[in-house]
């Protein structure tokens, strides 16, 4: 295991938090289920504005995402002018992509100013160290996705399927989406333990660079589990059953869920 890139260390002024949210999944498992929330998502970005050093968005936020040189897919506008109202004040926010959403490329970054990362990386936040991505792929098995990712990510293969119509690209790979595994919510509620894959990757990688918090998505459960005596794994749920997040104080951090009771 190789370390991972460090990003420049985030200062954190008192009285200001950073936020994690991921798996949002627009776009599943209906088009009415999809547009209610994205506007409770829009809801959940209004109200943590107001202290916001930073927010993550930690990868499939779409179910499914692929840029044209000259199309995007339909909708989803409430959420990015949302995006572009925030870069626009000043509040940074990074997009890490996920396996739903890896055909990303420069549309979020030249319209809305937000940085597209596709790889995990390490941050100084505050003065804790964060280890910070999607999680797909990384751990032991999960072999076959590991193959396709590799493929999906080929330039090759971006190359040939923008060759294709976006009318029949984006309706063949919204069919593919509806074998998401958020549509089959129930496979995702058992905890494995120690044999969680992501808590293994989290272990292995401790051994060799101390972080404070590792933070993923992509597991659909939300987590908070001990990696060592001084580190924690953080994974950070998703939106359609829990609409789960975490907050950073520059102290702790802490999983919360927006508008449940």
């Amino acid at each position: 295991m190789t370390r991972p890139t460090q990003l420049p260390d985030l200062a954190l002024p008192p009285g200001r938090n950073v936020y994690f949210a991921s798996d949002f999944h627009l776009g599943a498992p209906t088009a009415a289920s999809s547009a209610a929330r994205e506007r409770k998502i829009v809801r959940w970005l209004d109200q943590v504005a107001p202290d916001a050093a930073a927010i993550y968005l930690l990868g499939d936020i779409f179910d499914f995402w692929f840029e044209y040189r000259h199309a995007i897919p339909r909708g989803f506008i409430r959420l990015q002018g949302k995006l572009a109202e925030l870069t626009d004040a000043g509040v940074p926010v990074t997009f890490f992509t996920g396996n739903h959403d890896m055909w990303m490329f420069d549309y979020f970054t030249k319209e809305l100013g937000i940085p597209i990362l596709r790889k995990p990386v390490s941050q100084v936040i505050g003065n804790q160290l964060f280890h910070i991505g999607h999680g797909d792929g990384l751990g032991p098995k999960d072999y076959t996705y590991k193959v396709l990712k590799r493929i999906f990510a080929s330039p090759v293969a971006q190359w040939l399927f923008a060759r294709i119509h976006p009318n029949l690209g984006i309706g063949i790979a919204n069919k593919w989406s509806q074998r998401s595994r958020i549509q089959n919510a129930a496979s995702d509620e058992k905890y494995f333990g120690d044999d969680e894959w992501l808590l293994v990757y989290c272990r292995e990688l401790e051994q060799q660079q101390h972080h404070d918090y590792y933070v993923f998505g992509h597991r659909h459960l939300p987590l908070d589990v001990a990696v060592g005596e001084h580190s924690r794994y953080v994974n950070l749920g998703e939106w359609v059953n829990y609409c789960s997040y975490a907050v950073y104080d520059g102290k702790h951090l802490a999983l919360r869920h927006f508008e449940q009771a």
